[in-house]
């Protein structure tokens, strides 16, 4: 709860996923900047999500919510699952009634429709904060009563939208304002004299992605120009670690992990990337990196196509749908890319030249004008 003489200013919603909720923590780390109390800032997300340990661990309060998000197709655990988002509901419209805040920030996520819906009901200003270049289905159920819509590409779906892009983690943004790959680099343990690749694909990782780089690092073994650090994902991380290739000691560096707590420092330290394309190509673009990005088949909306293609437009990366991602494909993209380093050079300046570093401040800004300052 907020202090008890602290009015809540400000009530974010939605989370579930960390992609959804970090975007959320960046823009309240800024409004407490501008001085807001960080105990005006309440935040409310999904049980089942992160929320309950990184709101309180970055300074802020938080409410969980029931429930899980509901399958798009009939199953049995559907049943439950629509109880659970009716209860949720009405415990998210409570939270709204009692603190009454100026302003609901939406960030998707299941667990934000309910506060959203207690803005309509309550009459508050509500803002929508999309990561995607589609809006997800929680964005699109609010979007007629939405105040305002701070979207992360041009076009997107959504009503009285300012293009503010994708808010980033603090840790990345401090590598992409201040790079310095060679520390990056002895600290992952990764050589300072060659051309680094990294791969990731989530907390999961990808089968697809896995498979293809595995069979590439095989065709790639002599080459002692290059370094791999291949996040393979907590799914598969066993399975793969116990069938991995036999790689002569002078040849390629091939470091495999299962899960990356460091991202912005494989940003910071990669040349270019193998990656899916959610709100992460809001990173690549930051710190860069050019990629070959594989997009989600089963992402909503196809959202992650759509994000991969706008990436492209910018001339800084190429995409490569999932069904057609082998070892054969990816030894062809990725090479092209590594083949001329000044045209690599080219296109990372062309990812950093469609970043927006300041999309925390931008959001602050669409929030702080729909609240009244």
């Amino acid at each position: 709860m907020s202090g008890p003489d602290v009015p809540t200013w400000a009530i974010v919603a939605g989370g579930g996923t960390a992609g959804h909720l970090l975007p959320g923590l960046a823009v309240a780390d800024v409004l407490v900047a501008r001085g807001h109390d960080p105990a005006s800032l309440h935040f409310v997300g999904a049980e089942r999500g992160p929320e309950s340990t990184l709101v309180p661990s970055a300074g802020f309060t938080v409410d969980v919510l029931p429930g899980r998000g509901i399958q798009r197709r009939l199953t049995p655990a559907n049943v439950g699952a629509v109880l659970d988002l009716l209860r949720a509901v009405l415990r998210g419209v409570r939270i709204v009634r009692r603190r009454r805040p100026a302003v609901v920030v939406v960030l998707g996520g299941y667990a934000s429709f309910a506060c959203g819906l207690g803005a309509v009901l309550t009459r508050t200003p509500l803002v929508l904060l999309e990561q995607n270049k589609r809006a997800g289905a929680v964005n699109r159920l609010l979007r007629r009563f939405a105040t305002a819509s701070a979207v992360s590409f041009p076009d997107t779906d959504l009503p009285r939208a300012t293009v503010t892009g994708n808010p980033l983690r603090p840790e990345i943004r401090a590598v992409a304002e201040h790079p310095d790959p060679a520390a990056a680099r002895a600290e992952l343990g990764l050589p300072a004299d060659r051309t680094v690749v990294g791969i990731f694909a989530g907390s999961l990782g990808s089968r697809r992605i896995n498979t293809a780089v595995r069979g590439l690092v095989e065709r790639w073994a002599d080459r002692d120009d290059l370094a791999v650090r291949h996040v393979v994902g907590r799914r598969d991380h066993a399975a793969f670690v116990a069938d991995l290739p036999e790689l002569p000691a002078e040849g390629i560096g091939y470091q495999v992990v299962e899960y990356e707590d460091r991202m912005d420092l494989l940003l910071d330290a990669s040349d270019v990337a193998v990656t899916r394309s959610g709100g992460s190509v809001f990173e690549l673009m930051a710190t860069g990196v050019p990629a070959v990005l594989v997009p989600l088949p089963i992402a909503t909306r196809d959202h992650q196509r759509a994000n991969a293609e706008a990436v492209v437009a910018t001339g800084g990366s190429v995409v490569v749908l999932d069904d057609e991602l082998d070892v054969d494909r990816l030894e062809r993209e990725l090479g092209d890319l590594l083949a001329d380093p000044a045209a690599l050079a080219e296109r990372s300046a062309a990812m950093r030249s469609a970043a927006t570093v300041d999309a925390a401040e931008r959001v602050a800004t669409v929030v702080e004008d729909v609240a009244g300052g």
